[in-house]
């Protein structure tokens, strides 16, 4: 094949679209860049409407002959318009995630190298950030040092909690056992938890759900009476999940407690701190993590409150050669990659993931530009935030404050007279609607004992504490508002 002809079939070489691509790139960041200046002032839930959904269905579709690149930035961001901003400052549902700016920056580099960060041989310089990272993170937490103590890198706390109840499973029962192994939660624990149990094979009669008590932290009491009973009934307790920062009420259960019961018990104790455990890094709150450590295994997000782009999660595990026992696999092209790492960790042996990409890097990108001071300052602000909220509320009447602020959460509700329960619950969440449709903002509602409450987690370093009074105030207007009409039109 000669050259010119070898030049006319090859696929087109980026010089051809370099201008393109480059006007690209200034549109997405000088957007990017907008919208970051604007977030404040913009729309905090935009769902697509009926014809609006038609439409984006209409895009979805390919078509057959190439579109201009503008187009398709136009057009994905018209798509992208329609969702909740996450990131935007009065966003107060679910966990937020306030991305920092730099976060977005080390998402676009990890992205441009694309590195397989599966074994050492493909990705040994992303691997070795992963691999220390983990162990650093894991000593934050309170696990001991050493080359024992590590973890792995997930897409999230499903994964990273999913692959924790795994290696629960595997050391504590054997094959035949399973049948009858029992895993303990809170009437707390995140549902990923249960979630995960089920896609393991155990059955909804294998969880037990352990009262919590009046902080709505796991009763220890009422775990080892349950341990208790369910052993009297020759079943197999093995495994118990506390939580760093429950998703409802930010409360964090009682560590040392329930560590010396598992080891009293030989059960495996995991910790979700999907949300909390990033508190391991501030100095002013650290002690309100103590005794995660204790853990045989911890679940992480960055992309909570660490301020990272979606993605990113973290398994640390005490001992982590039991992830490769339980993960390990092996094939014949990837024999090269085995030799390679022979005294270096291939991370598809310890994750659930074969092709997978270098999240430790986009962690270790935000620490390295922002500061680990500086990260500190904007997790101790998101308490702060709650705080204030409670503060402003307890000063209105006919406000109750159910659950107080905890790890940056606060759940409250409006009870201005005695209603019937179902009258209140009706009453909060028009409150709650109201307050999103005006775009003050977004506190979404959940239920904690049976009731229908609003709640706040205010982890957003770019919301200031006078604009927090101010929300509270817009809320006591409208709940106010709602009042006076649903009194004159009953």
């Amino acid at each position: 094949m000669s050259s010119s002809d070898k030049d006319a079939s090859a696929s087109p070489c980026l010089s051809e679209f370099e201008d393109e691509l480059n006007k690209a790139i200034q549109t997405i960041t000088a957007h990017f860049l907008s919208h970051r200046r604007n977030l404040s002032s913009d729309t905090i839930v935009d769902v697509a409407s009926p014809s609006q959904v038609t439409t984006i269905r209409d895009l979805a579709i390919p078509q057959s002959n190439p579109q201009p690149l503008q187009s398709a930035i136009e057009c994905a961001t018209q798509i992208f318009g329609h969702r909740i901003r996450n990131e935007h400052p009065r966003f107060f549902g679910f966990i937020p995630s306030p991305v920092s700016p730099v976060a977005w920056i080390a998402d676009a580099v990890t992205t441009a190298f694309n590195v397989h960060a599966g074994s050492w041989f493909q990705s040994s310089g992303p691997s070795a950030v992963e691999d220390s990272l983990c162990r650093w993170l894991a000593t934050q937490a309170g696990f001991p040092a050493g080359e024992g103590t590590g973890g792995v890198f997930v897409s999230g706390g499903s994964m990273a909690n999913l692959t924790a109840l795994m290696l629960a499973r595997d050391q504590k029962l054997k094959f035949e056992e399973r049948v009858r192994g029992v895993a303990y939660v809170s009437d707390q624990t995140h549902a990923s938890v249960a979630k995960g149990l089920r896609i393991l094979g155990f059955r909804n009669e294998q969880i037990r759900k352990v009262q919590s008590d009046g902080r709505f932290r796991m009763d220890v009491a009422a775990l080892i009476e349950a341990v208790r009973k369910d052993r009297e009934d020759e079943l197999l307790p093995f495994l118990v999940v506390a939580t760093c920062g429950t998703t409802n009420t930010g409360s964090v259960d009682p560590m040392d407690e329930i560590a010396d019961f598992a080891q009293s018990q030989n059960m495996w104790m995991h910790v979700d701190g999907a949300y909390g455990a990033s508190v391991a890094l501030s100095k002013s709150h650290k002690s309100l993590v103590r005794g995660v450590g204790r853990a045989d295994s911890l679940s992480w997000d960055a992309h909570k409150w660490l301020f990272l782009t979606y993605g990113c999660g973290m398994l640390i595990v005490r001992e982590k050669r039991l992830l490769a026992e339980s993960l390990a696999s092996n094939a014949e092209y990837i024999q090269d990659a085995v030799e390679e790492a022979t005294h270096n960790p291939n991370f598809w042996n310890m994750s659930i993931e074969l092709t997978r990409p270098a999240r430790a890097m986009r962690l270790w990108f935000t620490l390295h530009v922002l500061g680990l001071d500086k990260v500190g300052q904007m997790i101790d602000h998101g308490f702060a935030l709650a705080e204030v909220a409670e503060a402003e509320l307890r000063m209105l009447p006919g406000w109750e404050i159910v659950a107080p602020a905890s790890m940056a959460i606060v759940n409250f509700r409006f009870t201005p007279d005695a209603r019937s329960g179902e009258e209140l619950d009706k009453l909060n969440s028009g409150i709650s609607k109201r307050a999103v449709e005006e775009n003050l903002a977004a506190p979404l509602t959940t239920k904690i004992r049976g009731m229908t409450v609003m709640r706040i987690c205010a982890i957003s370093p770019e919301l200031g504490k006078n604009e927090m009074r101010k929300v509270i105030h817009g809320l006591d207007r409208i709940a106010r508002s709602l009042l006076h009409s649903q009194t004159n039109h009953p």
